[in-house]
């Protein structure tokens, strides 16, 4: 009688065995494992991108800093367009965890390369009245010539956000440079560089507050107070600047947090990746069909194999296992191959974008999902193969 030890297969000699069928069909082997491959990679790759994609977008807010916020007209209880009170800026100011305090104010005029452009063709740009200090408020810089100043800020001299300057043609300063603004010529001070919280401000053409009101009748009331507070009071001054900027009317103040939204977006990038992810998934089982259908044909193929070794001697088990870890195996070196697709190629695209290289452990979880497969599309054959009666196995050698 056969013994219940030497019934079993050593692991060994099992992998031995599995490797062997592999390699006797190396084209069809390596087809089947690019199904897996491909489906895997793409898991782990749009998992690797979303997780960098986010880890990027909130190294750039925690860069810009998440204690910006912004102050704006709301609605008055009849339904029209509130306005700020002009002293809404130094009110603010006295609020004590609050560091800086810089505004802007929309003013009615339209800007453009020269007085022949149509004034309908405004290219969504504005114009805004400037405080002096707005670029270190809103975290940006100039990128060419320089921004407003005590002198130039009662002058009709003009900066312009980045986008602005896109959609006017303007990629330089140069000396003289100026644009029409409100039916007369405004001088070009710079060019800021863009402003990644407060996008407003790129599509602005931003002139000195003494000179919206001296030459584009701006009636000097604020539409935007960016205020900076220190981080760990940024809740509490969000709580009282409402009531603080318009003591009458609170409630026809604004207030939000522009990182806020920066935030959403991240989740909401994170959120599309699973339809992505979706998709791997499919290709994934589209490589385990493939799987299963070579360990069918190599049942079919092989049967003058088992009959042999059943002859010698093997058991049902013995051929079960065997071609149930041929599947596996096949499916392991595929998803091996997926994973380390994935992660190169995430690790490349993040390098490209500046962003920390990110793969949350989920994305290893494409390997396991790999060996499941493999598993679940082995089994049917590999128990057609432990079926087969030795006789049977044998006539077609």
């Amino acid at each position: 009688m056969t013994s219940t030890a030497s019934s079993r297969l050593h692991p060994a000699d099992l992998a031995r065995t599995a490797g062997v069928g592999l390699r006797t069909r190396r084209m069809r082997a390596a087809l089947s494992a690019l199904g897996i491959a491909i489906g895997v990679a793409a898991m782990v790759a749009v998992l690797g991108l979303s997780a960098s994609s986010q880890a990027g977008l909130l190294s750039e807010i925690d860069k810009l800093g998440t204690n910006l916020l912004t102050v704006t007209p709301g609605q008055t209880m009849g339904g029209a367009d509130a306005k700020l009170p002009v002293d809404a800026p130094a009110m603010i100011a006295r609020i004590g965890p609050v560091d800086t305090v810089e505004h802007t104010g929309k003013v009615e005029a339209g800007a453009y390369r020269s007085p022949h452009i149509p004034s309908f063709n405004t290219n969504s740009i504005t114009v805004h009245a400037a405080s002096l200090n707005l670029p270190a408020a809103v975290r940006t810089t100039t990128a060419q010539g320089r921004y407003l100043n005590a002198a130039t800020a009662g002058q009709p001299v003009a900066v312009l956000g980045s986008d602005a300057a896109a959609r006017l043609g303007i990629a330089r300063i140069h000396p003289g440079a100026r644009i029409w603004v409100g039916g007369q010529w405004f001088y070009l001070a710079g060019i800021l560089n863009p402003a990644a919280l407060t996008p407003e401000i790129d599509s602005s053409v931003l002139v000195g507050y003494p000179a919206a009101q001296r030459y584009l009748n701006f009636d000097g009331h604020p539409s935007t107070v960016y205020v900076r507070a220190q981080t760990e009071q940024v809740s509490d001054v969000q709580k009282v600047l409402a009531a603080t900027a318009n003591p009458q009317n609170p409630g026809e103040v604004s207030v939000s947090r522009p990182s806020a939204a920066l935030v959403a977006r991240a989740a909401a990038q994170s959120a599309l990746s699973g339809l992505f992810l979706g998709l791997g998934a499919v290709a994934l089982l589209v490589g385990g069909i493939g799987v299963a259908n070579t360990m069918v044909i190599s049942v079919l193929e092989r049967r003058s194999e088992i009959g042999l070794r059943r002859a010698l001697g093997a058991t049902k088990g013995h051929i079960r296992l065997q071609f149930l870890s041929e599947a596996i195996l096949l499916a392991a070196l595929g998803g091996t191959a997926g994973v380390a697709i994935g992660v190169a190629a995430t690790a490349v695209y993040a390098h490209v974008k500046d962003w920390t290289t990110v793969v949350p452990p989920l994305a290893w979880g494409g390997l396991g999902a790999a060996v499941a497969i493999g598993a679940v599309a082995g089994l049917l054959p590999a128990l057609r193969a432990a079926r087969m009666q030795p006789t049977e196995a044998l006539r077609t050698v």
